[in-house]
């Protein structure tokens, strides 16, 4: 199998091992946390049962994602990454303990609400964090091999997190019971991952120039230019600035078939009066999915040597399309299940080439930066698609013209991506600011 001989080849690298263990602990953790939001915002009985109401609570969830992007991206082009690693999971362990002490003792309020969105926020910096210190202990030509199964990987992971979390609102009545377990169950973890980062040397993830506090606090104070500058860079340098441009396109229009998916599952496929039936079947689409994002381990360092990156990425796009147009058709499980996982093939196939040009492309001193922005698009985007589908869907998610119409989006997102230049322009080597 692939993903085993790759995994031979990168598993001689020990500071990889260590790296990719901090990153499968601390997803599963996430899995787990957010699987208690999903049933809370989504699939308990009084909650989002119409587009509107999901559109709202995706903009509840990311708006504060998107947010948190920018500073982390300043950070992390100044801070020992291996720091933000190690701190930052300690920091989400103690709010999601305190979580679960408000949902077990005054239940459900706004301070739970809060705090879930700040322990949210502090995940995506852990991410822009992990992604940014994968070409310190992966270089050369093993960086794609790396970039195809380390987030897929942890992709996998939090979605075994998510799963435990599932299984648990299916076998435990109780919702606040059920919440509380997911939550002391994902502190553990979050505290296990902070242990594990102590394995990595204080340095070794970079960046290799740090700035002291006072200027550290002046970059914060600057923080927009120093956005503007990171992005002007990869525009420059081309190939990463597309790249971060055709994942935010693509991510907008899977963001509209993802709000759909929750809405046939618990409107279409299954009784809408029944939360449990819907959450059963979201649980099934979202399971088929998480497989085509396992494919992906396989299929993308197969492929993508072969034709390229950028090829591949187009390839993906064509194949959502693909999907696309068969639910445009037929919204019968057979046709939702098959969709889901090339769906999830694709998404996660790009989603590996582009952290790969990503990183090949843009000098370390930009790096946080580029995977901070890469955070705002990402998220921003899928904002931008909750607000579509509050507006295009129906109540029972399904609308052949919706599918239709996402179905040509991507079709011409492949066709204008395939149609730019796949060689990285020449830029003076940058300066840490």
């Amino acid at each position: 199998m692939q993903v085993v001989s790759d995994l031979k080849q990168l598993w001689p690298l020990a500071d990889f091992r260590r790296l990719l263990s901090v990153r499968l602990v601390s997803q599963c953790a996430d899995g787990l946390f957010q699987a208690g939001l999903a049933t809370l915002f989504f699939f308990s009985p009084e909650n989002a049962t119409t587009a509107t109401g999901v559109a709202a609570a995706f903009a509840v969830l990311l708006l504060p994602f998107t947010v948190v992007g920018p500073w982390a991206g300043v950070l992390l082009d100044r801070w020992r990454r291996r720091q933000v690693l190690l701190v930052g999971n300690l920091v989400r362990m103690g709010l999601t303990l305190v979580v679960a002490l408000l949902m077990a003792t005054v239940g459900v309020g706004p301070a739970v609400y809060v705090l879930a969105l700040v322990t949210l926020s502090v995940n995506r910096f852990l991410l822009s964090a992990l992604s940014a210190s994968l070409p310190r202990v992966v270089a050369g030509d093993l960086l794609l091999t790396a970039n195809s199964i380390t987030p897929t990987l942890g992709t996998v992971s939090a979605g075994v997190g998510a799963g435990t979390g599932l299984l648990l609102g299916l076998v435990l009545p109780d919702g606040g019971a059920r919440d509380v377990a997911s939550l002391l169950i994902a502190a553990a973890l979050m505290a296990s991952a902070s242990l594990v980062a102590t394995r990595l040397g204080r340095d070794l993830l970079g960046p290799d120039a740090r700035a002291e506090r006072a200027e550290v606090r002046r970059a914060l104070g600057v923080l927009a230019r120093g956005l503007v500058d990171g992005a002007r860079y990869l525009v420059r340098r081309g190939t990463p600035g597309r790249a971060l441009g055709v994942m935010a396109v693509h991510r907008f229009l899977y963001g509209a078939v993802f709000i759909a998916s929750i809405l046939i599952s618990r409107n279409l496929l299954a009784d809408p009066a029944d939360a449990r039936a819907g959450l059963v079947m979201f649980t099934t689409v979202a399971g088929v999915t998480g497989v085509g994002f396992a494919l992906a381990v396989v299929v993308t360092p197969v492929v993508s040597p072969l034709i390229g990156p950028h090829r591949w990425i187009a390839v993906c796009l064509l194949m959502a399309a693909a999907t696309q147009a068969l639910l445009a058709v037929t919204v019968a499980l057979p046709a939702v299940l098959a969709g889901s996982l090339v769906l999830g093939l694709a998404a996660q196939g790009a989603k590996i080439a582009v952290d790969t040009i990503v990183q090949r492309d843009t000098a370390d001193a930009y790096r946080g930066r580029a995977f901070a922005l890469y955070d705002v698009l990402y998220n921003a985007a899928f904002v931008g698609a909750a607000a579509l589908a509050a507006v295009a869907l129906p109540d029972t998610g399904w609308s052949p013209l919706v599918f239709a119409a996402l179905a040509l989006a991507y079709v011409v997102a492949a066709l204008v991506y395939r149609t730019r230049p796949t060689v990285p322009a020449e830029v003076a080597e940058p300066v840490a600011r």
